[in-house]
């Protein structure tokens, strides 16, 4: 018997707070593992952002946080872009499942306060910093004796005007602000129209939808600059801020595909078939070939001008003992894997298949951050034990707790979608 309100059961939250707690308690194994030497951590890079301080396991667990929060965040923008882009396109499949990816959008809130915590903890609670443009003496040029300053950096100097911790601060409060007065905009809309039914509120939500597609273009492209690519401040790509969107987007068509399936396993969702699970396999397969297809114009273009300020990036990853072997399972977990098993018809209409690759793709998108973030921050004292499994337990708990108790708050179907009928007799 199918079931129209979710219904967050005790069982459930039981075991989201048993992952939780074991994620903590991994953390906390992880940073004893660090502070008595086990495990990575023991030099410091020449050159690096930390050299002439000792390394610390709150840096590490600081670059692990950071990667979260960013990964986190993209979830909950692709959920409310996925909704965003079925209702600027007018398309009416997506109909009976548009309420699960809008519920990401609930994270938002939690991840601003988590964003502003970890930067202010990482960048103003010791001598290290995260992003190496906050330390103030790499802008002095000249000592107080009229000598030369060894620190100084010409080229963060130069960026300066953009890279400052005022207009950083504007830009990301400012991003936020904006993308959660859109999330309850639309949600409210979109819920109102369970009540009043007609087009009205469709036709609202048509134009909305259109100005946050649009506005989510241009902010989460400097968003990805502002905590991404400026941990590598010398470096820059100018495809960068397409490769985060990329990511973020097959993660969150994972996410979203992942939950509808499991949903309609339970009982729920009882309008969705073969064919929406089609379709949300197909976005899975198609973004993933995207995916990749960014990757290898990013990489070959610089591979191709091989400038050595732009090259360090990839060279830094591909010849560190640590860091290659995830750069080449990267690319097998993100493109070989799903392209492989969701190439055929058969397997984008089957829980099992769906269920498998999203996860993967999940996982795999995580360690895509994880390469963008932690050799900038950590050079070679990075890794991956007890700390960074534990972090992502933390952070999945926190994140399907939150998503979970808002699919409570309404039906899971929307009752009056002036679409609904075509998505009843969808079938390709």
């Amino acid at each position: 018997m199918s079931k129209e309100v979710f219904e967050f059961t005790p069982k459930a939250k039981k075991q989201i707070m048993i992952l939780g707690v074991t994620g903590l308690v991994l953390i906390v194994i992880g940073i004893i593992a660090l502070m008595f030497g086990v495990g990575h951590g023991d030099h410091v890079e020449t050159g690096s952002a930390i050299e002439g301080h000792a390394f610390h396991w709150s840096q590490r667990l600081y670059a692990d946080l950071w990667i979260n929060n960013v990964y986190y965040i993209g979830l909950a923008l692709v959920g409310i872009l996925f909704f965003a882009i079925q209702y600027a396109a007018q398309a009416g499949w997506s109909a009976p499942l548009l309420r699960i990816p809008l519920s990401f959008g609930n994270w938002l809130p939690y991840a601003f306060g988590l964003l502003v915590i970890v930067f202010v903890l990482a960048n103003y609670t010791g001598h290290w910093h995260m992003f190496h443009w906050l330390d103030q003496a790499v802008y002095i040029e000249t000592l107080p004796d009229g000598s030369m300053n060894p620190e100084y950096d010409s080229i963060i100097a130069g960026k300066k005007p953009f890279l400052n911790i005022g207009f950083y601060s504007f830009r990301t409060f400012s991003f936020f602000i904006i993308w959660i007065g859109f999330f309850l905009y639309m949600k409210k809309e979109h819920l109102s129209e369970d009540i009043d039914g007609g087009t009205g509120h469709w036709k609202k939500l048509i134009t909305f939808s259109a100005l946050f597609i649009i506005f989510f273009a241009i902010s989460s492209a400097i968003a990805s600059w502002d905590w991404v690519m400026s941990i590598d401040t010398h470096w820059y790509s100018t495809m960068f801020g397409w490769y985060v969107f990329a990511s973020w987007f097959v993660a969150g068509l994972a996410g979203i595909t992942l939950m509808v399936t499991l949903l309609r396993e339970n009982g729920y969702l009882p309008m969705i078939n073969e064919s929406h699970l089609h379709d949300l396999g197909k976005y899975v397969f198609a973004f993933s070939i995207f995916w990749t297809y960014i990757w290898f114009s990013q990489y070959m273009l610089i591979y191709y001008a091989n400038i050595p300020e732009e090259s360090v990036y990839f060279v830094e990853r591909l010849s560190s003992d640590l860091y290659a072997p995830v750069f080449y399972l990267n690319i097998f977990l993100n493109f070989f894997f799903p392209f492989l098993v969701l190439m055929t018809r058969d397997s984008k209409r089957h829980g099992v298949f769906l269920k498998i690759v999203c996860t993967v793709v999940l996982f795999g998108h995580w360690l895509d951050f994880y390469l963008m973030v932690t050799p900038g921050t950590l050079q070679e004292n990075g890794g991956f034990g007890f700390l960074e499994i534990g972090t992502i337990m933390l952070y999945l708990a926190a994140f399907l707790f939150v998503v979970l108790s808002g699919l409570t708050k309404s039906v899971l179907v929307p009752k009056k979608h002036p679409m609904m009928q075509e998505s009843l007799h969808h079938h390709i």
